[in-house]
Parts: C-alpha cells; structure tokens; sequence
C-alpha cells in the first residue's frame, strides 16, 4: 500500500558541492550548495538563495564547484553554516589552501581532489530569495589519486558524499551494483540504432 505524503520534496542523490567565488575586494569566498547538478553535456544547475556568493556570481560571471568527500566533510558543511557577508575569513577557519584559476576570475581550493570551473551563461532571479544559474564547464582539475588507470575519475578513489535531506547526515557514495547501458539489455533486443 502507498502513503501520500503531501507536497513534499524528496530528491536523491544532492552531491555536496563547494561553489568558490571571488567578492568585489578579491577576497575568497566559498559556499555549501546541495542544490545543483547536470543540466547538459558541459553545463551545471545550481540554485541558491541571496548570499555573498549570488552578489560574487552577478559580479564575476564565473565559479569553481568542488566535490566534498569524507576527508573534507566538516569544512564543506562548515562553509554552509556560516554566512560570507558576516564572516570574511571563513575560507582561512577551515584551513583550506586557495589559488587563483588560471581560467577563470575563481577560487581554486586545494584540498578538494575534484573541481570544476565554471562560466556563468544563465543567472536568473526565480524568487525574491532564490536563483537559478547555469555555468558552462570549461574545465575539470583532478588530483592523480583520484584517477583509473585510463585517466577517468574513479568514484571509489573520490569518495564523494551526498546530502540526505531527510534525515539531516551526509552519506558517501556506495557500491556497484550494475553496469549502466548494458544490464537493460536483456529485456529485449537492442537495435543498433538505439
């Protein structure tokens, strides 16, 4: 039997991601975003409220977003709790170590093993408190650690953790548990078109 449960919002797996922007002063600011994925082969969808780090995108037009993993957890939910307007020095409590993008006009951080950087292409107000943005993907930094033996990201070696909103933890990521494009095959005869 089901249950409705009302207009309720459950929606997994929410990556924990640290969106890096630079303020007015070039001052490193970075933020806790649950909100955001894949919107295209090259493309990421975030939304967010009205914080320091949505006046830095209106201002720079650019962002990193690094994958926290379970070596940088406490930090990455750090960073969420404490605001950028009110702390400019949140960056320097974590311990993190910042450099510049050779790309973009964004924050680097070190300590995370898997950052993309990001254009703005799409910044829309959808609320009096929420935005939705859309940046481009023109490039992705991975330390070798995390990296199979043909250069790909190996999820296992990341670790990354996800936010269950539910019940207020973060989880990692878990085991394999089929192959994709090809466990769906035996349901019917796959065309070479398909």
């Amino acid at each position: 039997m089901k249950k409705n449960l009302g207009a309720k919002m459950f929606f997994t797996p929410l990556p924990v991601l640290v969106i890096g922007t630079y303020n007015s002063a070039g001052i490193p600011d970075a933020m806790n975003v649950a909100w955001a994925g894949q919107c295209g082969p090259k493309a990421v969808a975030l939304n967010i409220g009205s914080h320091q780090t949505t006046e830095n995108l209106k201002l720079k037009k650019c962002f990193t977003l690094a994958y926290a993993n379970r070596d940088n957890e406490a930090q990455a939910d750090f960073v969420g709790l404490v605001s950028g307007r009110k702390d400019k020095d949140k960056i320097k409590e974590t311990g993190w170590k910042t450099s510049k993008s050779s790309r973009i006009d964004a924050p680097v951080f070190e300590d995370f093993p898997l950052t993309l950087e990001c254009r703005v292409t799409e910044m829309k107000e959808v609320s009096e408190s929420e935005f939705r943005v859309v940046g481009e993907v023109i490039n992705m930094i991975a330390d070798q650690h995390i990296l199979n033996e043909k250069g790909q990201i190996d999820i296992d070696r990341l670790q990354p953790i996800l936010l269950d909103d539910t019940a207020g933890v973060y989880r990692i990521v878990g085991e394999k548990v089929g192959s994709a494009f090809h466990d769906g095959k035996q349901f019917k005869s796959i065309s070479k078109d398909n």
